[in-house]
């Protein structure tokens, strides 16, 4: 820090002291506690103990700007001086297995990390064999500093990142930067859009000019209410033209998503509707103006002129001002109910059932005005043929919720029945109904399995608003156990096995069933209830058993849930089905080096994309008839392009991770080769509950998790090969890698929450990749 830095930041720290001491001038643990927002008790006494130099339990403020000057100022060995002495709890001068162990299971719960009291053991053992380098029995702080100066990613910022009110204070920076919408990246990856919004613009303005001119003789508040009703004809139509969803869907498979931003329909869709209600009330405001000006020379009072039809106004029984006051009510509701707090705040339904009045808005139109029938006719027949083809195909054939598993942080886990005639991409997205959770409310939900998966159709629902958690809560009846349907459901499936085996190896338990029109199938349950994917070497011995060595390619995980868990159980509960319907990740074949980002329950549409473009990999894979080795020579073609595939998911919590893990693990076996020029898929799993490496709490357990990873070659949090790197990513340095890696045109996929969307997007501008944003 300069001189200034200095003083601002011990002006800062002063202050936040006094307003945390009080009128004592002292800090106590408790204080501390509180100021320091640890979850974990362990490290703030460790740290209070340290900081109180003198012994007189409370810390002062030349205490704290000494300890404090350390930290920050301090070179790398005072630092690790005094995370050595966090470690030594016995103040002896050398950490023993126990004290580390300590630290270590402190590390856990700070980072709210769960892992059974075997697995923190074998991390102890782990760092502490590392650290120990003469083998004597306890690490010295010179081990230490040996040990973790081979982590250089640790040493780069060691701090206490909890402590916010230890930080310095942000120094504004005065260099002016080009604004976002100013830079050339934007406007070149938001070219399509921004000319169609040119164009919306340009067509408004000319439709409002030509309105206005042609009213001239009426008087300046007649000629407004014109133009502003001329442009409502032409944008409730063109509302319900960004809505047309299967005919966008066709769409986005010719070269028109080239020119148009198909992608971007949800959010053009959403001006377009603010644009409504602005010229609404233009509209309204000019003619109550009109009928106050009316009512002065006329026959009528200015009340009889908006809300009685004796004026005549309109073209069907004098009814345009009732019809415009009961319009703008409605219009006004359904803006207002489709705003992001409702939808975001779990009233769903909210948003739902207000949107469905826009039935009456077009019926009110055409009654209103004159000539919007002629703007809405050809669209509106498109609009009806769309919905009596969806209500047709939704009712074809039998559609069963046939099982379903209750995941952690209250996912549900929908296994329905697929129909022959229902064809979709990955990505897609479908409008589900189901009669005993509520007979009439659609809701749409990414379908997150395999067009390749041809009898089952997956959907993966999280529990957010008044409909998905009645669906969560209907499912966890104990009566569902008990439904005769069930043993009609798990009849059939006994069915489809002509024999079954059943082994128990160190890992995992397993059930494997075959016939002659199918590949073997293989369910594995761990202990504690999750799925985990067979070894390689566990796939061989029971291929060995089954005499299906030479099928061995054929072999086909599938992620089913535990026939004997509570959480999951076979069910016939009938549904409904309309769609699918296209998102921007239909464009992901046509990529070349595609990078998957989904945020939580934002991965359900990669699931899908992942499986399908390992499912074509695969076909592509050659294998020596001499040996064990495959590779895959060229995996860019007509049908698909891509030479890399990045894929991040990021998670709050470790459970959340269990929604896809199994998948994840098969994916990770698919790749059991190195392939002459890298992997072609790879992983990167976020966790950001946990604290970052250099944070002083957990250096200790990532040093522990990555020796751990390095010696069992998988992580200790999801069981998977790829390690779960703590926090959040750093996008500049992500996108830096992917860059460096040349692997052809870079597509960006993104699922999750709107505010991470931004931060994303202008990301990805400045590296010039294209940006695409999950929306229905």
């Amino acid at each position: 820090m300069s001189v200034d830095e200095d003083a601002r930041w011990l002006e800062w720290v002063t202050k936040q002291f006094e307003s945390i001491a009080g009128d004592d001038k002292e800090i106590d643990l408790d204080e501390f506690k509180t100021a320091l927002k640890v979850k974990e008790s362990f490290f703030a006494e460790r740290f209070f103990a340290l900081f109180d130099s003198d012994g007189s339990k409370t810390i002062s403020l030349d205490e704290l700007l000494k300890a404090l000057d350390l930290l920050i100022h301090g070179s790398e060995t005072d630092k690790l001086r005094f995370l050595f002495q966090v470690y030594d709890v016995d103040g002896s001068g050398s950490i023993d297995p126990d004290e580390l162990r300590t630290v270590l299971k402190s590390c856990l719960r700070e980072s709210a990390i769960s892992l059974p009291e075997e697995k923190l053991d074998d991390l102890t053992l782990a760092l502490f064999e590392s650290a120990d380098k003469d083998n004597s029995g306890s690490i010295t702080f010179e081990e230490l500093k040996a040990e973790l100066e081979t982590f250089p990613e640790v040493m780069e910022n060691l701090t206490i990142s909890a402590a916010n009110w230890l930080k310095p204070p942000v120094v504004d920076q005065k260099k002016r930067q080009t604004p976002r919408y100013l830079t050339a990246s934007y406007w070149h990856n938001n070219s399509r859009k921004l000319l169609f919004l040119m164009a919306y613009m340009l067509l408004s303005i000319a439709l409002f000019s030509t309105a206005m001119w042609r009213s001239k003789e009426g008087g300046p508040w007649y000629m407004l209410a014109r133009g502003c009703g001329q442009c409502l004809n032409f944008n409730c139509t063109l509302i319900l033209v960004l809505m047309l969803r299967r005919c966008l869907t066709w769409l986005r498979a010719t070269w028109v998503v080239k020119v148009l931003p198909l992608d971007q329909n949800v959010l053009l869709h959403q001006i377009v509707g603010y644009a409504i209600l602005f010229y609404t009330l233009l509209h309204t405001c000019a003619h109550l103006f009109n009928f106050a000006k009316l009512s002065e020379s006329g026959e009528f009072s200015f009340w009889e002129y908006v809300f009685t039809t004796r004026p005549g106004i309109g073209w069907v029984k004098g009814t345009a001002s009732v019809t415009g006051v009961i319009l703008q009510v409605l219009i006004f509701l359904m803006v207002i109910c489709s705003m992001t707090f409702v939808r975001r705040s779990g009233h769903f339904e909210v948003f739902y059932w207000s949107h469905l009045s826009y039935v009456w808005v077009w019926t009110l139109l055409v009654i209103h005005c004159a000539n919007f029938w002629k703007w809405f006719v050809v669209p509106g027949l498109v609009f009806l043929l769309e919905k009596i083809v969806g209500m047709a195909r939704s009712r074809m054939g039998s559609l069963y919720i046939t099982e379903v598993n209750l995941l952690p942080s209250k996912v549900t886990h929908l296994v329905i029945n697929r129909p022959q005639f229902f064809q979709f991409k990955p990505g897609d997205y479908v409008y589900i109904n189901i009669p005993a959770i509520a007979k009439y409310e659609w809701h749409p939900f990414t379908i997150s399995s395999a067009p390749e998966q041809s009898d089952t159709l997956w959907l993966h629902v999280r529990s957010l608003g008044q409909w998905t958690n009645r669906l969560y809560e209907y499912f966890r009846q104990p009566d569902l156990h008990n439904s005769p349907k069930r043993l009609s459901a798990s009849l059939r499936k006994k069915r489809q096995g002509s024999q079954e085996v059943l082994f128990c190896s160190t890992d995992c338990l397993g059930t494997v069933a075959s016939n002659e029109d199918q590949a073997v199938e293989l369910t594995m349950y761990r202990h504690n209830g999750t799925r985990p994917e067979l070894s390689e070497n566990g796939i061989k011995s029971v291929q060995n058993q089954l005499g299906q060595t030479e099928r061995g390619e054929a072999l086909n995980h599938k992620e089913v849930p535990s026939r004997f868990g509570e959480n999951h159980r076979f069910c016939n509960i009938k549904c409904y089905v309309d769609g699918p319907y296209g998102t921007p990740t239909r464009q992901i074949f046509a990529s070349e080096h595609a990078v998957l980002i989904g945020a939580g329950i934002g991965i359900t549409p990669f699931a899908s994309i992942l499986q399908s473009i390992m499912y074509r990999y695969r076909m592509r894979k050659q294998n020596c008839p001499n040996c064990n080795y495959s590779w895959c020579e060229n995996i860019k073609d007509g049908d698909m392009k891509l030479r890399k595939v990045d894929f991040i998911w990021i998670n709050r919590d470790q459970k959340s991770f269990e929604w896809f893990v199994s998948l994840l693990t098969k994916l990770e076996l698919d790749q059991a080769d190195e392939e002459p020029e890298g992997r072609f898929l790879e992983m990167h799993m976020y966790m950001t509950s946990a604290l970052s490496k250099n944070d002083m709490k957990a250096i200790g357990l990532q040093m522990a998790l990555d020796l751990l990873a390095k010696k069992e070659k998988r992580d200790s949090i999801t069981g998977l090969r790829t390690r779960t790197q703590p926090g959040r990513p750093e996008w500049g340095k992500v996108f830096q890698k992917v860059s460096e890696e040349k692997k052809g045109k870079v597509h960006v996929f993104y699922c999750g929450s709107p505010a991470l969307a931004k931060v994303i997007k202008a990301e990805c501008e400045n590296f010039g990749f294209n940006f695409y944003k999950e929306n229905f």
